[in-house]
């Protein structure tokens, strides 16, 4: 993404000095699409990681059994429910896409379906690991796992599992 975006910058400019164009809306777009995939994919993963911002005003004083609770209950309440509200409106707009073969309008465009087949894709991805982090937090509030036990040591273990 940051090479396509340095190629961009630099095919503007040099395309200038010669007299040729050096770049491409293909290529403008394909940057747009390599960050929207990292950022819609990457947040699944950020939420496996513990790495969403969260207001640490209270979170930083309360127990593990406490920060287990509220981020339950905000998988619950909040994330889940939100994200099965993307996929529910935004899946009318991704079936039309591939049911004209969307493209850009722009001359020399992508194709537009398949990236916005990763908003439904990203969402379930992150509905997913919400209940995955749901289950864990119960089992930490309830007392099935024991409240010591931190992120990283659970990624640790997994890890030397496999």
């Amino acid at each position: 993404m940051i090479g396509m975006g340095t190629w961009n910058v630099m095919g503007r400019y040099l395309g200038n000095l010669v007299g040729q164009n050096l770049s491409s809306n293909a290529l403008i777009e394909t940057q747009w699409y390599l960050f929207d995939i990292v950022f819609l994919l990457g947040a699944a993963y950020t939420l496996q990681k513990g790495g969403h911002v969260r207001v640490d005003v209270f979170y930083d004083r309360w127990s593990r059994r406490q920060k287990a609770l509220a981020d339950f209950i905000g998988t619950i309440l909040f994330l889940i429910p939100f994200s099965a509200l993307v996929i529910y409106f935004s899946w009318g707009t991704v079936v039309r896409s591939w049911v004209v073969w969307e493209t850009s309008p722009d001359p020399g465009g992508l194709l537009r379906f398949p990236i916005k087949t990763m908003i439904l894709v990203s969402f379930g991805l992150l509905i997913l690991q919400g209940i995955s982090e749901a289950i864990k937090n119960w089992a930490i509030f309830s007392g099935n796992l024991p409240a010591d036990e931190t992120r990283d040591d659970l990624n640790r273990e997994a890890g030397d599992a496999n």
